[in-house]
């Protein structure tokens, strides 16, 4: 039932991604371009993202660690959310999006989801080194 749930999430966010231009890195990027041709709409996609997350960003304030018991905050998230940043904005997609923009025939949408693919290879790799120097 969980894989049934998981799925059904997977394509209602999916087909959201896609409504919403979100998987269209030219209007991504036209999104992101304030000194040009600047498109305002995904600003309205965002602010209805933002409006759904205050609750949990609200009830995530008073907590110091995850529920998992993790840290709520870490120099490597910080990394991690500045490199997807500026993958975001070099690209226009981010892996949801890319996913779905794959899967929509987006030529763009392969070379992004290799790099992501190798990025995250390289990361269990380098993940695998210090667990071994560890």
């Amino acid at each position: 039932m969980g894989t049934l749930l998981a799925l059904l999430a997977g394509l209602v966010f999916g087909i959201g991604l896609i409504l919403s231009g979100m998987a269209n890195p030219a209007k991504v990027l036209g999104f992101l371009d304030l000194a040009g041709t600047w498109d305002p709409s995904l600003a309205f996609v965002m602010a209805g993202a933002i409006l759904v997350g205050v609750a949990a960003f609200a009830l995530a304030r008073r907590r110091r660690r995850s529920w998992l018991g993790l840290a709520a905050v870490t120099p490597r998230l910080l990394l991690g959310s500045a490199a997807f940043g500026i993958g975001w904005g070099l690209a226009g997609f981010c892996p949801g999006p890319a996913l779905v923009a794959l899967g929509a025939g987006y030529a763009k949408a392969w070379g992004f989801v290799a790099a992501m693919l190798a990025g995250m290879a390289l990361f269990e790799v380098a993940e695998a080194l210090a667990r071994r120097r560890r």
